[in-house]
């Protein structure tokens, strides 16, 4: 049975998730810490071991829920299958009652915070920045408050920080659930956010109800036409004509086709500002009459098709935000140009993989030898450690990219243990001596304490300190990089090795979850200040003693499967604990994947030869002598500056970071992400310019050229940032292909409902959410068509929804079989 929990165990973390210390088999559900931190309950589980060993597991904050079953190696008889499934009806029961509970907890929960917040003010800040008023919110620990119903009950709250941030009340419903403003008369608007509602209210003087996102618009239509069915329906779209998709109109047109209703659209008339995609945006940036004006012109969305005619279906992909292509000369300097490009062409792989790890094992070589001062007068110090990393697919040639970029440290290694060994055996020679002059002093202090006249024994006594004061030192082992060590050993490598170390993972998310878990509290401060490369960091453990690190510097890097960085993003993106950890891998890409194609050809030995030179000369290198200003009481580190026009490169890359990029950006993620721009350019701009000091000899302050290359590193850098972080938007995306691939397998009939997905509780359609948003998705591609029977009325039945197939469909699976 230890087998089967060890199993289940690694089912559950290689879903995202920390694994529970202890896991019960005894049937009943459980929670635990899903992201290894004491005060979380997010985790459930269900663990039986009756017959073949089967469980469940998921996270209710992320929705994700899971089924599992020991492989035993043959398939199941029929009475076995049924066994099987009872279990899993049985799981589902209790993941369903447990469910219960949890929104009944939230819903006590909102009704105390609801309770105690105070009635908001029209000055919040965020009310001031949308330009809108309090329609009764209120405050509750500096962030409004509003409230989720389904008519008079209130179910749950959403929080809305000073600068946007918004996050719902953990566990509480949201599917159905609204915020009415103002009073509806003849006509009742949607939308999907507080301040598009409150513009629309202030410019129409219609009521609104408030939906929070797009996939709630058609529960809400649905609720409200079941309430007001006298009433004109305005569903308010969101225009996200930049998101692949459009999902804020097209869930829009599906909710007033739905319910009758009429569609309305923002129009900005050509001047759309960046970003701009709502009622609000419009209404900051033509006034409320463009907003009544928008409203007036609502029109009934197209009919749908006949119901014997079907469009092709189209894929289920979500499409990746763009990336800009590699420009070698532009981001390259000449000393790495040519072999990165050599190995990236003939392996093949993206060279952006190369070229990250390459900078990245740079940074660790150069660490905190020396620093740079971005500011002329200021004693702002940057210390070129840097943390990155490669997302691909398992096939993306992730590893072996990063081994090439890493061949020149695996020089450096070999040199400094054949180095070490040189100096040990030195070393041991010295101490042969040392120990033996030792003796035999101690012997004469022996002989002149027993006769006097052999000398004065305190004399010899201060002659042995003496000696002892010169021993010879046991040789230090010059370390650049290690795979996997504990973080207390990481520690004495580091007391050693004070100029820093670089850190390599296969597998980053891995690596940065451990630092979730409760009782690792300690490693994630001790990797948050090794990022920092510049203040001593002190350790005290039973069995270690004390442990003082004069300078803390790390570097990392490793690789990142999409899938994973994707469950790890939907875990922390909402996080009130998000401190920036996975915002400090800077050097984070994940370019289009490469075509493949035979290349078979000797590589550049003459660009090999000179890129791993320029490693070999800064693994050596003397700061001062290059240039640098030396280290001072107030200074720690020997440091360089910018020249003027570097400087006033920097100057006027910064103003943007700070004035326009960062307040212009409506996602927290990614102004958290700029945020550590900061540090990103001064240190790319300092690798940079010791890169040319060891191809060309260039000396002083660091050149212009170098400041030009690191900006574009930063705006290239942007864009795969926003690729990463746009894994959060796929809306269903895993569930619509889980629910694709059954369809396509023959697996549902024509006519099938939720409840028959629901009951099979296959992977990622486990929760109603998901299996929703699956559904949504496929008829939005075409390959369903929903038709609603039932609850007109009295007598006319429960409401029931049966989902078509499209033929298209049928006829494919078909093909296929036969």
């Amino acid at each position: 049975m230890r087998e089967h929990i060890e199993q289940f165990r690694a089912a559950i973390h290689n879903a995202g998730l920390h694994p529970p210390e202890v896991i019960e088999p005894d049937g009943k559900l459980h929670r635990f810490a899903s992201n290894g931190r004491p005060s979380d309950d997010a985790g459930w589980y269900v663990f039986h071991d009756d017959g073949i060993p089967a469980g469940a597991f998921g996270d209710w904050r992320g929705a994700l829920s899971e089924t599992w079953r020991a492989d035993i190696g043959r398939t199941l008889s029929p009475q076995e299958e049924a066994a099987h499934r009872a279990c899993v009806d049985a799981m589902r029961r209790e993941r369903e009652a447990e469910d219960a509970g949890r929104k009944a907890e939230a819903r006590e929960k909102a009704a105390a915070i609801w309770q105690a917040a105070q009635p908001a003010s029209d000055e919040h800040p965020y009310l001031v920045g949308k330009g809108v008023k309090a329609h009764g919110l209120r405050v509750h620990a500096e962030a409004l408050v509003v409230p989720m119903r389904d008519g008079a009950e209130l179910h749950s709250l959403q929080f809305i920080g000073p600068t946007g941030e918004k996050r719902f009340l953990a566990g509480g419903r949201v599917s159905g659930c609204y915020f009415p403003i103002g009073k509806p008369k003849a006509v009742l608007c949607i939308a999907e956010g507080y301040a598009t509602g409150a513009s629309i209210l202030e410019a129409t003087g219609y009521a609104v109800a408030v939906a929070f996102n797009a996939g709630n618009l058609l529960p809400v239509a649905r609720a409200l036409r079941a309430k007001f069915p006298e009433l004109r329906l305005i569903v308010c779209a969101d225009d996200d004509a930049m998101t692949p998709g459009n999902p804020g109109l097209t869930k829009a047109r599906e909710a007033a086709r739905a319910v009758g209703g009429v569609l309305a659209a923002p129009d900005f008339a050509g001047t759309r500002p960046e970003g701009a995609t709502d009622f609000n945006d419009l209404h900051r940036h033509a006034g409320l009459a463009a907003v009544s004006d928008g409203i007036a012109r609502a029109l009934p969305v197209e009919s749908s098709p006949e119901p014997d005619t079907w469009p092709q279906p189209r894929p289920i992909i979500a499409e990746l935000k763009p990336v800009p292509a590699f420009d070698a000369d532009t981001l390259l300097p000449e000393a790495l140009r040519a072999w990165i490009m050599d190995e990236a062409e003939r392996m093949p792989c993206p060279p952006e993989f190369i070229a990250a790890a390459a900078l990245v094992a740079l940074g660790s070589i150069i660490g905190a030898r020396c620093a740079i001062k971005p500011k002329a007068r200021d004693s702002w110090l940057i210390v070129p450690n840097l943390w990155g990393g490669i997302v691909g697919d398992p096939s993306a040639k992730k590893s072996p990219a990063w081994g090439v970029a890493l061949k020149p440290l695996d020089r450096l290694i070999a040199k400094a243990l054949e180095e070490h060994r040189a100096a040990l055996a030195e070393y041991e020679t010295a101490k042969v001596v040392f120990d033996a002059q030792k003796d035999a002093i101690q012997g004469r202090i022996k002989e002149a304490a027993k006769k006097p006249s052999k000398g004065d024994p305190a004399a010899i006594a201060r002659e042995l300190r003496a000696h002892g004061e010169q021993g010879p030192d046991a040789p230090t082992l010059r370390r650049y990089k290690t795979n996997d060590s504990t973080v207390e050993k990481l520690g004495e490598l580091l007391r050693d090795n004070p100029a820093g170390l670089l850190v390599l993972r296969d597998e980053l998310v891995g690596l940065i979850a451990t630092w979730e878990r409760e009782g690792r509290e300690g490693e994630r401060a001790f990797f948050l200040e090794g990022w920092n490369g510049n203040q001593s960091f002190d350790t005290d453990r039973i069995g270690r003693g004390h442990i003082a690190i004069p300078n803390l510097c790390v570097s990392i890097f490793g690789g990142i499967q999409p899938d994973k960085l994707t469950v790890y993003l939907e875990q922390t993106a909402h996080a009130l604990a998000n401190d920036g950890m996975l915002q400090r891998f800077q050097l984070l890409v994940y370019p289009d994947p490469r075509p493949w194609e035979w290349r078979d050809r000797s590589p550049n030995k003459a660009a090999r030869d000179a890129a791993y030179a320029v490693f070999e000369t800064l693994a050596d290198f003397d700061p001062l002598v290059w240039g640098a200003a030396p280290a001072d009481e107030f200074t720690k580190f020997p440091w360089f500056s910018f020249d003027d026009e570097a400087q006033a490169v920097f100057v006027e890359w910064s103003e943007d970071l700070h004035c326009n990029r960062i307040p212009n950006e409506d996602e927290p993620i990614i102004q958290q992400h700029l945020a550590k721009f900061d540090k990103l350019f001064p240190a790319l701009a300092l690798v940079f310019h010791l890169l040319e000091g060891a191809a060309d000899g260039v000396c002083g302050p660091v050149s212009k050229g170098a400041a030009l290359r690191a900006a574009a590193w930063c705006e290239f850098l942007e864009a795969h940032a926003r690729r990463c972080y746009g894994l959060l938007k796929d809306d269903g995306l895993r569930a619509a292909q889980a629910l694709a691939a059954k369809l396509e397998r023959g697996v549902l009939k024509d006519g099938f409902t939720l409840r028959d997905v629901r009951r099979n509780q296959w992977r990622n359609l486990t929760a109603d959410e998901a299996i929703e948003a699956a559904l949504d998705w496929l008829e939005d591609e075409d390959w369903l068509r929903g038709e609603a029977s039932g609850g007109t009325g009295p007598g006319s039945g429960r409401r029931t929804v049966r989902y078509r197939i499209n033929p298209a469909v049928k006829a494919e699976r078909k093909e296929d079989a036969g």
